[in-house]
């Protein structure tokens, strides 16, 4: 059964641009992983700060392995980070990850 993570993050008033380019930075890092089956970042489009990345996983376990592998902390370490520099200052001043089933819907 298909799994949704949203990690709701909350980003400083004009710090959303940052984000997205810090996910765009590292696309399709996910993407080979066993189980994973889609992503977005949803931009707030009203006055909200806060931002939504949503993943779609064929199952918890699939899930845990992603978080728990190496991949999952290399990824979340900047460029800057990974050549042996400094961690830039955080994007996010807050975050919550929310985890849900698909319930209903429909195709279109």
């Amino acid at each position: 059964m298909t799994v949704i993570k949203i990690n709701a993050i909350t980003v400083e008033l004009g710090s959303g641009d940052e984000l997205a380019r810090r996910f765009a930075a590292r696309a399709n890092a996910v993407d080979d992983r066993d189980g994973f089956e889609g992503f977005e970042l949803l931009k707030p489009s009203d006055d909200r700060t806060q931002w939504l990345v949503v993943t779609r996983w064929r199952d918890e376990e699939s899930f845990l392995a992603w978080v728990n592998s190496p991949a999952f902390a290399h990824g979340h370490r900047s460029a800057a980070e990974r050549a042996g520099g400094e961690a830039p200052r955080p994007v996010g001043v807050h975050s919550e990850l929310w985890s849900y089933t698909i319930a209903g819907g429909s195709a279109g």
